[in-house]
Protein backbone atom coordinates (compact mmCIF):
# COMPACT_ATOMS: atom_id res chain seq x y z
CA UNK A 1 0.00 0.00 0.00
CA UNK A 2 1.41 3.16 -1.03
CA UNK A 3 1.54 6.25 1.06
CA UNK A 4 0.12 9.67 0.54
CA UNK A 5 3.66 11.02 -0.30
CA UNK A 6 4.50 7.95 -2.33
CA UNK A 7 1.13 8.73 -4.21
CA UNK A 8 2.04 12.00 -4.70
CA UNK A 9 5.37 11.73 -5.60
CA UNK A 10 3.85 8.99 -8.50
CA UNK A 11 1.35 11.84 -9.61
CA UNK A 12 4.01 14.51 -10.08
CA UNK A 13 6.01 12.08 -12.07
CA UNK A 14 3.51 10.60 -14.03
CA UNK A 15 2.61 14.61 -15.20
CA UNK A 16 5.80 15.22 -15.97
CA UNK A 17 6.29 12.52 -18.26
CA UNK A 18 2.94 13.25 -20.15
CA UNK A 19 3.84 16.97 -20.24
CA UNK A 20 7.56 16.30 -21.67
CA UNK A 21 6.06 13.50 -24.40
CA UNK A 22 3.47 16.29 -25.31
CA UNK A 23 6.28 18.65 -25.83
CA UNK A 24 6.04 21.82 -27.83
CA UNK A 25 5.66 22.65 -31.38
CA UNK A 26 8.37 20.87 -33.53
CA UNK A 27 10.85 19.58 -30.47
CA UNK A 28 11.96 15.93 -30.41
CA UNK A 29 12.91 13.46 -28.03
CA UNK A 30 15.75 12.83 -30.37
CA UNK A 31 16.97 13.18 -34.13
CA UNK A 32 15.38 9.89 -35.68
CA UNK A 33 12.17 11.25 -34.50
CA UNK A 34 12.81 14.66 -35.82
CA UNK A 35 14.02 12.90 -39.34
CA UNK A 36 11.05 10.86 -39.34
CA UNK A 37 8.69 13.79 -38.48
CA UNK A 38 9.98 16.38 -40.81
CA UNK A 39 11.13 14.47 -43.80
CA UNK A 40 9.45 14.26 -47.29
CA UNK A 41 8.60 11.27 -48.67
CA UNK A 42 9.25 11.01 -52.62
CA UNK A 43 9.64 8.24 -55.23
CA UNK A 44 13.24 8.07 -56.10
CA UNK A 45 12.95 7.26 -59.81
CA UNK A 46 9.68 9.38 -60.06
CA UNK A 47 10.44 12.13 -62.78
CA UNK A 48 7.29 13.82 -62.15
CA UNK A 49 9.12 14.99 -58.80
CA UNK A 50 11.13 17.83 -60.52
CA UNK A 51 9.99 20.55 -62.68
CA UNK A 52 12.69 20.68 -64.96
CA UNK A 53 11.29 18.56 -67.42
CA UNK A 54 8.17 17.75 -68.98
CA UNK A 55 7.59 13.75 -68.91
CA UNK A 56 6.59 13.75 -72.69
CA UNK A 57 9.88 15.62 -73.29
CA UNK A 58 12.06 12.49 -71.74
CA UNK A 59 12.57 8.92 -73.05
CA UNK A 60 13.15 6.20 -70.71
CA UNK A 61 16.23 4.09 -71.23
CA UNK A 62 16.54 0.63 -69.21
CA UNK A 63 19.69 -0.81 -69.72
CA UNK A 64 21.61 -3.51 -67.44
CA UNK A 65 19.00 -2.69 -65.12
CA UNK A 66 19.90 0.86 -64.34
CA UNK A 67 16.93 3.20 -64.86
CA UNK A 68 16.99 7.20 -66.14
CA UNK A 69 15.91 9.08 -69.05
CA UNK A 70 17.44 11.31 -71.84
CA UNK A 71 16.14 13.91 -73.43
CA UNK A 72 13.85 13.34 -76.75
CA UNK A 73 15.93 14.34 -79.59
CA UNK A 74 13.87 13.90 -82.87
CA UNK A 75 12.27 16.89 -82.33
CA UNK A 76 14.58 19.37 -82.19
CA UNK A 77 16.60 18.18 -85.30
CA UNK A 78 15.66 21.18 -87.72
CA UNK A 79 15.30 18.73 -90.36
CA UNK A 80 14.17 15.81 -89.11
CA UNK A 81 12.21 13.77 -90.83
CA UNK A 82 14.76 13.14 -92.69
CA UNK A 83 12.30 11.03 -95.25
CA UNK A 84 10.87 14.94 -95.91
CA UNK A 85 14.08 15.27 -98.40
CA UNK A 86 15.62 11.41 -98.99
CA UNK A 87 12.91 10.62 -100.89
CA UNK A 88 15.33 9.14 -103.35
CA UNK A 89 18.79 7.24 -103.67
CA UNK A 90 21.14 9.76 -102.26
CA UNK A 91 23.33 9.48 -105.80
CA UNK A 92 20.88 10.74 -107.26
CA UNK A 93 20.08 13.31 -104.71
CA UNK A 94 23.44 14.06 -104.87
CA UNK A 95 23.59 15.22 -108.29
CA UNK A 96 20.14 17.34 -108.27
CA UNK A 97 21.11 19.34 -105.49
CA UNK A 98 18.81 20.33 -102.91
CA UNK A 99 20.28 24.28 -102.10
CA UNK A 100 20.99 25.45 -98.88
CA UNK A 101 18.95 22.29 -97.10
CA UNK A 102 21.65 20.02 -98.29
CA UNK A 103 24.32 18.43 -96.13
CA UNK A 104 26.99 17.62 -98.69
CA UNK A 105 29.86 19.50 -96.87
CA UNK A 106 29.74 17.53 -93.93
CA UNK A 107 33.37 15.76 -93.77
CA UNK A 108 33.64 12.64 -91.94
CA UNK A 109 36.25 12.21 -89.15
CA UNK A 110 35.69 9.72 -87.13
CA UNK A 111 37.66 6.82 -88.64
CA UNK A 112 39.03 6.82 -91.99
CA UNK A 113 37.19 6.47 -95.80
CA UNK A 114 37.76 2.31 -95.34
CA UNK A 115 36.42 2.26 -92.23
CA UNK A 116 33.75 4.04 -92.42
CA UNK A 117 31.13 5.97 -94.92
CA UNK A 118 27.74 8.27 -94.14
CA UNK A 119 25.93 4.87 -94.84
CA UNK A 120 27.74 3.09 -92.03
CA UNK A 121 25.31 4.64 -89.84
CA UNK A 122 22.49 6.17 -91.95
CA UNK A 123 19.92 3.82 -92.86
CA UNK A 124 19.50 3.91 -96.81
CA UNK A 125 16.70 2.13 -97.31
CA UNK A 126 15.05 3.82 -94.09
CA UNK A 127 16.64 7.15 -94.02
CA UNK A 128 14.34 8.29 -90.44
CA UNK A 129 16.40 5.66 -88.55
CA UNK A 130 19.97 4.87 -87.83
CA UNK A 131 21.22 1.07 -88.36
CA UNK A 132 23.18 -0.77 -86.57
CA UNK A 133 26.82 -2.98 -88.55
CA UNK A 134 23.90 -5.77 -89.19
CA UNK A 135 21.22 -3.60 -90.46
CA UNK A 136 19.07 -3.28 -87.94
CA UNK A 137 17.18 0.26 -87.27
CA UNK A 138 18.16 1.99 -84.42
CA UNK A 139 15.83 4.94 -83.50
CA UNK A 140 17.59 8.98 -83.32
CA UNK A 141 16.27 9.31 -79.70
CA UNK A 142 18.51 5.91 -79.06
CA UNK A 143 21.59 6.65 -80.88
CA UNK A 144 23.50 5.81 -78.09
CA UNK A 145 22.93 2.51 -79.27
CA UNK A 146 25.22 2.58 -82.25
CA UNK A 147 28.19 4.56 -80.51
CA UNK A 148 28.15 1.38 -78.26
CA UNK A 149 29.18 -0.79 -81.08
CA UNK A 150 32.49 0.49 -81.07
CA UNK A 151 32.76 2.74 -77.46
CA UNK A 152 31.51 0.01 -75.13
CA UNK A 153 33.51 1.33 -72.78
CA UNK A 154 31.99 4.73 -72.48
CA UNK A 155 29.24 3.83 -73.00
CA UNK A 156 28.69 1.40 -70.20
CA UNK A 157 30.46 4.15 -68.36
CA UNK A 158 27.36 6.82 -69.53
CA UNK A 159 24.75 4.41 -68.51
CA UNK A 160 26.41 4.09 -65.27
CA UNK A 161 26.10 7.87 -64.60
CA UNK A 162 30.49 7.66 -64.90
CA UNK A 163 30.23 9.54 -68.01
CA UNK A 164 28.99 12.64 -69.87
CA UNK A 165 26.69 14.76 -68.39
CA UNK A 166 23.55 15.19 -65.78
CA UNK A 167 21.17 17.84 -66.47
CA UNK A 168 18.90 17.11 -63.73
CA UNK A 169 18.45 17.73 -59.93
CA UNK A 170 20.20 15.71 -57.58
CA UNK A 171 17.11 14.14 -56.00
CA UNK A 172 15.07 13.31 -58.71
CA UNK A 173 15.59 10.19 -61.27
CA UNK A 174 18.54 11.02 -63.38
CA UNK A 175 18.28 13.00 -66.86
CA UNK A 176 21.71 12.30 -69.18
CA UNK A 177 22.69 14.10 -72.09
CA UNK A 178 23.19 11.66 -75.26
CA UNK A 179 26.71 11.31 -76.56
CA UNK A 180 25.92 13.56 -79.64
CA UNK A 181 25.00 16.15 -77.05
CA UNK A 182 28.56 16.43 -76.35
CA UNK A 183 30.18 14.95 -79.32
CA UNK A 184 29.77 16.18 -82.77
CA UNK A 185 29.03 12.16 -84.06
CA UNK A 186 31.15 13.04 -87.66
CA UNK A 187 33.89 14.44 -85.75
CA UNK A 188 33.82 13.18 -81.94
CA UNK A 189 36.98 14.65 -81.05
CA UNK A 190 36.56 17.43 -78.63
CA UNK A 191 39.00 20.48 -79.96
CA UNK A 192 41.75 21.54 -78.05
CA UNK A 193 40.89 25.24 -76.64
CA UNK A 194 42.48 27.97 -74.51
CA UNK A 195 40.69 27.92 -70.82
CA UNK A 196 37.60 30.35 -70.49
CA UNK A 197 39.39 32.68 -68.20
CA UNK A 198 42.97 33.46 -67.54
CA UNK A 199 43.98 32.98 -63.99
CA UNK A 200 46.34 35.69 -63.01
CA UNK A 201 46.44 34.68 -59.99
CA UNK A 202 48.07 32.04 -60.19
CA UNK A 203 50.76 34.17 -62.38
CA UNK A 204 51.15 36.61 -59.70
CA UNK A 205 51.87 33.55 -57.05
CA UNK A 206 54.68 32.19 -59.28
CA UNK A 207 56.43 35.57 -59.32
Amino acid sequence: MLSSSQIKILTITILVLISSCKGKEHEYHNLMHKIEAESVSYVRDSIQNQNLFDVNDLVAIDENDIHFYIQERKSNIQSYACSECHNKPVEQLHKEGLGKKAHWDITIKHADTKTMSCLSCHNSQNMNNLKSITGDPIDFNKSYKLCSQCHNSQVKDWVGGAHGKNISGWKSARVSKLCVECHNPHQPQIAKRWPSRYNATMVNERK
